[in-house]
């Protein structure tokens, strides 16, 4: 692999001069800049994009963290971030958690020392106060300090679209399955939206929320129906908590949505041709991301941004639920 010096040594110029060439330093010529465009291209030169930032002591690198790369919601949120930086300059460095705590805090200390302008954090963990941050934060779904922005689905109305879609189906008996979480995250306002509508109602509810790792919602599922056999309406914390339920419950014996209706929240089965069609709350992911990558640069830029950022949702019936 070719290096700078390599690049001077062929365009009979300093290392400086490359460098500032690069840079796009005004003070070179014209002619100098052509003879070293000129060697970056017959030797395909790619600049150290880490070293130049601490040259400049600035970035154009973006960090962001998430529980994990392999979950549906997640991915495409990362699809979305990094084709929003890019159209301004960006490049996106992804860190996947896996929902530790203390890899959290390694992948911070590694963002800090490669200089990155910024992160779009997605934590389950409280890691904010136990590291010293010196560039802009962005969160979604949740929530850190009156300081820090955040950006949000309308989790409430989301929870509430959904247990009034089960009742409206003629549903009896509600049951609100979920993964638990250490802190509170915007995500707790589903399960309290449930809560509030079932009571407003006057329909009995259950509730299970665990924490669970990764991929492991089959096992709460199977949990969830040995406790509670007799729910007829059940809405779950994500879709792929909706996915496991629904399998349990073809497994033994009982049809979707005949004989319990299930919805799910996120929005991430796009493609009908999968069977069955999950009825679930949407989430606006294009719109997070986009809202999250405008809200870190403004933030780079010094610019004063909302710090509370609430975006709307949807009911998409499926064939889950009746209503």
């Amino acid at each position: 692999m070719a290096s700078i010096k390599d690049v001077a040594k062929l365009a009979g110029v300093g290392v400086g001069t490359v460098s500032r060439v690069i840079n796009n330093n005004q003070s070179v010529s014209e002619a100098t800049r052509e003879k070293v465009k000129w060697a970056i291209e017959q030797l395909d030169y790619v600049p150290n994009e880490v070293a130049r930032n601490f040259k400049k002591q600035s970035s154009q690198l973006v960090g962001m963290m998430i529980p994990t790369i392999a979950h549906p919601y997640f991915s495409k949120l990362v699809f979305y971030v990094e084709s929003e930086l890019y159209k301004h300059g960006y490049k996106l460095l992804i860190c996947n958690s896996e929902t530790e705590k203390e890899k959290e805090l390694q992948y911070i200390e590694m963002l800090k020392m490669n200089q990155v302008a910024g992160i779009i954090v997605i934590s389950y963990h409280d890691f904010y106060n136990k590291i010293k941050i010196d560039f802009p934060v962005i969160t979604i779904d949740r929530y850190i300090s009156s300081e820090i922005p955040h950006v949000t689905a309308d989790n409430y109305m989301g929870g509430t679209l959904a247990t009034e879609a089960l009742i409206k189906g003629g549903c009896k008996k509600l049951g609100y399955l979920g993964g638990g979480s250490l802190i509170q995250t915007s995500v707790t306002k589903r399960k309290e939206a449930f809560i509030d509508i079932a009571k407003k109602h006057n329909i009995p509810y259950v509730t299970m929320e665990e924490i669970v790792p990764l991929h492991q919602e089959y096992k709460l599922a199977r949990k969830f129906l040995d406790h509670y056999p007799e729910v007829d309406g059940v809405f779950t914390s994500t879709d792929m908590f909706a996915a496991a339920l629904i399998k349990e419950l073809i497994l033994r014996g009982r049809r979707v949505p005949e004989d319990v209706q299930v919805i799910g929240f996120d929005g991430i089965q796009d493609n009908d041709l999968f069977h069955p069609y999950l009825s679930t709350i949407e989430q606006p992911v294009e719109q997070i991301a986009q809202t999250s990558v405008q809200l870190l640069l403004e933030s780079i830029m010094h610019k004063n941004v909302p710090k509370e950022n609430i975006l709307n949702v949807r009911y998409r019936k499926g064939e889950t639920s009746l209503f």
